[in-house]
């Protein structure tokens, strides 16, 4: 076998199935903590199958919609529901095709908009991604990505005046799902966006499930819990001499790391590397279950600089 296993990083990260086949084991196998969703979530698998009939028939969104402004505490015609965040990302981008970016910062806001200019309207992650921080109380931006908001704060949103972008992919650890959402101010803006999807755009299995999991969110529970593994995520890295930056989000950052993410390659491990981010030699570690925070540290324990 190659000393070399973890595969080549993706832009975005979720290489899983990947270090699975260099490794030969099944997808399963291998704990994937260079995406980041709720360690939380309840079973999205259990409520798919239950749904599974839904494929037999096109998809309606109404439901679901009505669903998620109930959980946002919104009127439902400012919300647009969407195939992924990456979806509510190329939707706003083409509506507002020009803005500003502070790089390093999530990569698919400059990669859908027309022009990055300076003095554009400020699209911005909150919290930041990749260092996790949560923007201050009197920033503003005129696009929020809020895909990890719920999970760092117990809160659904920021509740400004700006448009938010929002991943319910992360919330409810359901990636192949692909369920977001675009969180507009006036229903103007949203019935705009909304006049851009593709018709059926978001899957009828999604829409099916979506009611019945947003009856079961606890954001407030999440975020609480989240911080207390964040801790001891932090302090697993800090007994392997790693320092995490302080982070509010589901993720931390670690600037200096070289080698650690072939190391825990090794062992069925894949964490996040940031060089597309513009920081090389990091590495962004999504907070896992407890039982996987324990995978995790027992890993790095055999790591050496």
């Amino acid at each position: 076998m190659s000393d070399e296993i973890a595969p080549p990083p993706g832009p975005h990260g979720g290489d899983g199935a990947r270090l699975a086949a260099a490794l030969g084991v099944h997808l399963d196998d291998v704990l994937d903590l260079s995406a980041t969703v709720n360690p939380f979530a309840p079973d999205v698998a259990a409520l798919v199958r239950a749904h599974a009939d839904a494929v037999a028939h096109y998809p309606d969104h109404a439901v679901a919609t009505a669903a998620l402004a109930t959980a946002l505490r919104v009127d439902p015609e400012r919300v647009v529901l969407t195939n992924g965040g990456a979806e509510a990302i190329a939707l706003v981008a083409a509506e507002y095709p020009v803005g500003s970016v502070d790089e390093p910062d999530f990569s698919l806001y400059a990669r859908h908009l027309q022009r990055v200019e300076a003095d554009a309207p400020r699209w911005r992650s909150n919290p930041h991604n990749p260092t996790g921080l949560l923007a201050g109380e009197h920033e503003r931006a005129a696009v929020w990505d809020e895909a990890f908001y719920p999970l760092a704060t117990g809160r659904w949103t920021r509740g400004d005046d700006a448009i938010v972008v929002g991943s319910l992919t992360k919330l409810f650890a359901c990636p192949g799902l692909r369920a977001g959402y675009v969180l507009s101010p006036e229903p103007s803006v949203a019935s705009r966006v909304r006049a851009r999807q593709p018709e059926w755009s978001v899957n009828a299995l999604a829409c099916a499930v979506l009611p019945e999991l947003l009856a079961m969110e606890e954001v407030v529970t999440w975020a609480s819990g989240i911080a207390e593994l964040r801790s001891n995520l932090v302090d697993a890295l800090s007994a392997a001499g790693l320092v995490a930056e302080p982070s509010d989000a589901p993720f931390v950052l670690v600037r200096k790391a070289a080698g650690v993410r072939e190391h825990l390659a090794r062992a069925g491990l894949l964490v996040r590397d940031t060089a597309s981010f513009g920081i090389v030699d990091g590495i962004r570690v999504a907070v896992p279950s407890r039982a996987n925070l324990e995978r995790f540290a027992d890993a790095l324990a055999t790591w050496q600089p």
